[in-house]
């Protein structure tokens, strides 16, 4: 498994638009993100650093493994 390092909520936005994620607006420091088929809304905190946790709930909400984010980093 590999392993995840503290990045921001900006290079995980990034991230998540290479794997097809349409950055829908942005509430306060959260962007809110959506894809096409997929029912599920992600909330991505936009701080210096995202707590390893919370990273990796975005990710798994997301459908993706920890692998397939990391690769589009």
């Amino acid at each position: 498994m590999a392993r995840l390092a503290n990045i921001s909520g900006k290079a995980a936005a990034v991230a998540f638009e290479k794997a097809g994620w349409r950055l829908l607006g942005q509430v306060g420091s959260h962007a809110a993100m959506t894809k096409p088929g997929i029912r599920v809304n992600l909330s991505v905190p936009q701080h210096r650093e995202l707590s390893v946790g919370a990273l990796r709930a975005l990710i798994r909400a997301s459908g993706m493994t920890v692998e397939e984010f990391l690769g589009l980093l």
